[in-house]
Order: C-alpha cells, then sequence, then structure tokens
C-alpha cells in the first residue's frame, strides 16, 4: 500500500509518499480502506516539526490521528463489524491486541498516527473499541473532521461547563475548528445565547456567518466592555477558549459572570497567561481543563453533522501524496479550516 511517512524530525520535506507492506488486522483489530484523514495543526505539523517531544513519537511514523473509510478486514475476535461498513477512528487506543470491547484492557496506550501506524496510509489497522460506525449522510471527509473536533467540543460545552439553553457562552477563536463547531453546537444543538471573537474581521464574519449572535473583533474593540455591553453588564455563564492567547484571554476572563465556567481543551497561543485571582474568587469562578471525549458522545456528534446542525470547516481535500503541501499550506495559515487527504483521489 501507499502511505506518508517520516523517519526523521524536520520539515515537511521529510514526509515521504511511500510503499509499505500492507498491515494485517491482528486480535481485536479492525482494518479499515481509508477515504479521508484530517492534517492537525499540533498532532501532525508540530508533531512532523519535533516540537511535541512530550507525545513519544518514535521515527519511522505514518502520522493521522483520524481516519474515516470502509471496513476491510476484522481480525480475530471481532463480531461487532463487517467487511463493507462505513467507520471512523481516532485518538488514544490501545497498542496492543485487546477484546473488542477494550474493557478489560490494562496494558499501554497511545494516539494512532504517533504511538501506531496512522491513519495516512491507503490502509489501517485500529482496535475494535476505537472505531465508531457512521450513521447514512455523512460523508467521509465530514466525518473525519467531525471525529477529530466534535466530541471534544461537546465534552467541554456539555459534560464540563454544562452549558444550557438561554445561558450566554463566549467562544474564542471563532476561525479555528474546534471555535467553529463550538460556535454551533452551542447554537444550534444547545440553544445557548453565542457571542464569537476573532483577531480578524474576515473570521468574526464567519462566526457570524456559523450563527453566532454577536461576534468582536478582539483587535479593535475592547473585548469585556462589548461583551458586557452585550449581556446588560451580566457577563457570559460559559468562556470556551483552546486558545490560551495571553493578550486576550485576560480579557475574556473578566467578562464572566457570577460562577461563570472556563472550559478549555488547548494552550497553542500560550502556554502562560496572566489570571486575575481576585476576580476569580470574588466572581466564584470554576475554571476545568479537559482534552478529550467521552465515547458515548461521539454518535451523538455525528448525527448532528448528518442531521446539519453542525457544518465542519473543510478549507481543501487533498491528494494523499500532497501531504507535505497540506503541512507547508497549515504552517502559512494555522487558522485556517481542516485538510482532509483522501488516498481513493488520484
Amino acid at each position: 500500500m501507499k502511505a506518508i511517512v517520516f523517519h526523521e524530525f524536520g520539515p515537511p520535506d521529510v514526509l515521504k509518499y511511500e510503499d509499505v507492506p500492507d498491515p494485517e488486522p491482528r486480535f481485536g483489530e479492525v482494518r479499515i480502506r481509508v477515504h479521508a484523514g484530517t492534517v492537525n495543526r499540533v498532532l501532525d505539523v508540530a508533531l512532523r516539526a519535533g516540537t511535541q517531544p512530550q507525545r513519544n513519537a518514535k521515527p519511522p511514523v505514518i502520522p493521522g490521528v483520524d481516519s474515516a473509510g470502509v471496513v476491510d478486514a476484522v481480525g480475530e475476535g471481532v463480531t461487532r463489524f463487517k467487511v463493507g461498513q462505513r467507520v471512523a477512528a481516532a485518538g488514544t487506543m490501545p497498542l496492543e491486541p485487546c477484546a473488542e470491547d477494550g474493557k478489560a484492557y490494562a496494558g499501554p496506550v497511545g494516539m494512532m498516527g504517533i504511538r501506531r501506524p496512522g491513519g495516512f496510509a491507503e490502509l489501517v489497522c485500529v482496535p475494535a473499541c476505537a472505531v465508531d460506525v457512521l450513521p447514512d449522510g455523512l460523508g467521509f471527509h465530514e466525518a473525519a473532521v467531525a471525529l477529530r473536533h466534535c466530541p471534544t467540543a461537546w465534552n467541554l460545552l456539555c459534560n464540563e461547563a454544562q452549558l444550557k439553553a438561554g445561558e450566554w457562552v463566549l467562544i474564542m477563536g471563532a476561525g479555528g475548528n474546534l471555535g467553529s463547531i463550538g460556535i454551533q453546537l452551542a447554537k444550534n444543538v444547545i440553544g445557548a445565547k453565542v457571542i464569537c471573537t476573532a483577531g480578524s474581521d474576515a473570521r468574526v464574519r464567519m462566526g457570524r456567518e456559523l450563527g453566532a449572535d454577536f461576534a468582536i473583533n478582539y483587535k479593535t474593540q475592547d473585548l469585556r466592555a462589548e461583551v458586557l455591553k452585550i449581556t446588560g453588564g451580566k457577563g457570559v455563564d460559559v468562556l470556551y477558549d483552546n486558545i490560551a492567547n495571553p493578550a486576550v484571554l485576560p480579557q475574556a476572563f473578566k467578562a464572566l459572570a457570577m460562577n461563570g465556567r472556563l472550559v478549555t481543551a488547548g494552550a497553542h497561543g500560550g502556554p502562560n497567561v496572566t489570571i486575575d485571582f481576585f476576580y476569580l474568587y470574588d466572581h466564584r469562578i470554576t475554571i476545568r481543563g479537559m482534552p478529550g471525549h467521552k465515547a458515548e458522545d461521539v454518535p451523538k456528534c455525528y448525527r448532528a453533522v448528518a442531521d446539519g446542525k453542525i457544518k465542519v470547516q473543510i478549507a481543501h481535500v487533498l491528494p494523499l501524496s500532497r501531504a507535505a503541501d497540506a503541512h507547508r499550506m497549515i504552517e502559512a495559515d494555522p487558522g485556517m479550516g481542516k485538510i482532509v487527504l483522501d488516498p481513493t483521489m488520484g
């Protein structure tokens, strides 16, 4: 099969389009013929550049931390999946063979595309416990993007912040992937009142087009003052962030209302941010950092995308052979929508 491999850390040119042996599913594993894998700014681009040593990737690596496609083969012990099913898989999973439900597994775990072969290949084997069936009406490209960001956004807003219909939420990074999904989830699924913010007029417009009730350019407007004006002086109930911009987050933090909740799953703009602790305890604010998601939320996310309540932002779909070009594009414009690599394209 063809796959993207890097044998050393470095610039995009270290990504090689190579012939590698077809993987064979082990006990409890499913083999997927890949139709889509997304290029992620941190887990793919920064990993390849060598700036994520804490993730313990050991070249040679087949990257790609998510994939969507069709079941191509199943290993011994797999009964839940059949050849031909449309599926997706992503994230942290067992590294050794295990039962298909994964419940009794106690061995090492790691992300596909980092600690085990990933989705930038024509075929990938993954534990059955990490695989989800796609609903009708959801394409492979959309599914791969949804699996990467929607469950994280769902976990932050629904489980951690417990955002409710009618509450105010401020979504940071309106033009980014987690930000754009957060806007739509808060508005179209939860029924909250949404304020979004970004650092350019174009991304502010994007936030409004995605359904935000109000949008603020934090580079040309006073973010806290605008939020307080919009909310009648109350502030927002929930602040949703995955950037940790040290120049902006302190303003947003002081726009939280009494008993406000800040939830976050990222810090690529920081990581160090100054927080007013007097404001924190005086307003009884809760801060929750929570990466990842709950498995039971994934089908809900797929359904929301299939039903049109959440539209994922896909900037480009490229053949697998152009992985290096995709990395260059993201390095040039880190805030762009997702780039999807499709191994079935010529």
